[in-house]
């Protein structure tokens, strides 16, 4: 092994570069050394501000597809979109709610204060409950168990209604009668 290396550098004799460079080779050579790297920094430097911004924004259209392809429609899925019965009964159910709402909010003084409060908190409830049997409906395809909840969540918050302007009635009846016979 020792004789065909030495065999090879005998070969190879007079071959290899062994001249000193010329005075003051070094110094040419880190300047254009240096000179590369300058134009290496500005060739790199405009295409390092338009490639974040390319991910970014590659990043930014891809949540979007994915947020609004995956999202279900929640918001559209009720009664009235069933079926045009349905959503005659939620009409009626709704108007009925609001008219009974305003007049709760009339009846609302300081001695009802409270009970109105209590009416409200519950009626906050009763549509929390009916957001979620929208999303019930969604997942169930629309079921009739679902459907029946969401009518007897309607009449629910009616009955609510209903029963607190009778008991404030209650309340300014018996205030009357109490103020009468103090008379």
């Amino acid at each position: 092994m020792n004789d065909t290396i030495e065999q090879l550098f005998k070969n190879l004799d007079h071959q290899f570069d062994v001249e000193t460079p010329a005075l003051g080779h070094q110094q040419r050579f880190m300047d254009k050394l240096n000179a590369s790297k300058t134009d290496l920094k500005v060739t790199s430097n405009k295409s390092s501000y338009w490639k974040p911004l390319l991910a970014v924004a590659a990043s930014i259209a891809l949540i979007l597809t994915i947020t609004f392809n995956l999202k279900p429609d929640t918001a559209d899925k009720d009664l009235a979109s069933i079926s045009p019965e349905l959503a005659e009964t939620q009409s009626f159910f709704a108007s009925t709610i609001t008219f009974e709402l305003k007049k709760l909010n009339t009846e609302k003084s300081p001695e009802t204060e409270q009970l109105v409060n209590d009416a409200l908190l519950r009626l906050g409830q009763l549509e929390k409950e009916y957001k979620n049997l929208k999303l019930n409906l969604i997942e169930s395809g629309e079921d009739q168990r679902v459907i029946y909840a969401m009518i007897t969540n309607f009449q629910n918050r009616i009955d609510l209604l209903q029963s607190t302007l009778l008991q404030i009635e209650a309340i300014k009846t018996l205030k009357q009668n109490n103020y009468e016979t103090t008379i």
